[in-house]
């Protein structure tokens, strides 16, 4: 009873500081300061301990030899990686929400996108930010395929995909979106797959340019 109990008290505990990091409230790289976390919360340092350390085998945090624990910065390259993967999770995706011939799905959606088109001048990032993450959540949902979702939703990545946020402005990547949907409207797999592995790769590509510079600046140092 007292391990059911106890199991029951850290997962809240965990959603909540995980929220707080994908939410940016824990910044990367700021150091955990266990009893003002505790006291916010208004739990002891026990079960917010376990939780931070079910935090860090997922790889949102990280434990630093006599410096403490802190929210995991992700690198360039980790980025590079986690946009590989995405190009062949989203291409599948896309392509088995197309195939399934359902004029509901493009409504649903395009229904996320709706308030950002038509709109003059910039577009608030913050809310694009959270239709981005509900329209990418959304693709591998109405998929329907469980190791897709496996994945995507229980292996980290999208987590990790939720803390780097948009690599790329609104204005740029709204009308991909828009395409990965009409390819889904107009019933077309390949071209929904194509749209989809298209969004990815440019962003991709970003980083990957990126990194290069990067190293170019550290040879001239």
């Amino acid at each position: 009873m007292s391990q059911i109990y106890h199991s029951t008290l850290i997962a809240p505990i965990y959603e909540k500081v995980k929220s707080m990091i994908l939410n940016n409230e824990l910044k990367p790289g700021q150091k955990i300061i266990q009893e003002k976390i505790a006291s916010e919360l208004g739990v002891s340092r026990t079960p917010l301990n376990k939780a931070l350390q079910m935090l860090e085998f997922e790889m949102l945090l990280e434990s630093i030899p006599r410096k403490g624990t802190y929210v995991k910065k992700i690198s360039l390259e980790e980025m590079l990686d986690i946009f590989d993967v995405r190009e062949g999770i989203e291409e599948v995706a896309a392509r088995l929400v197309a195939s399934k011939h359902d004029p509901t799905i493009a409504i649903k959606l395009k229904k996320i996108f709706d308030p950002f088109i038509g709109i003059e001048g910039k577009i608030k990032v913050t809310a694009y930010r959270a239709a981005d993450t509900k329209f990418h959540s959304e693709l591998i949902n109405l998929a329907g395929n469980k190791v897709l979702s496996r994945l995507y939703f229980f292996d980290n990545l999208s987590s990790k995909i939720t803390q780097m946020g948009l690599v790329r402005p609104p204005e740029e990547t709204l009308v991909e979106h828009l395409n990965i949907i009409e390819a889904i409207r107009i019933d077309e797999p390949e071209q929904a797959a194509k749209e989809a592995a298209i969004h990815i790769r440019i962003s991709r590509n970003l980083i990957a340019e990126l990194i290069k510079e990067s190293k170019e600046l550290q040879m001239l140092e």
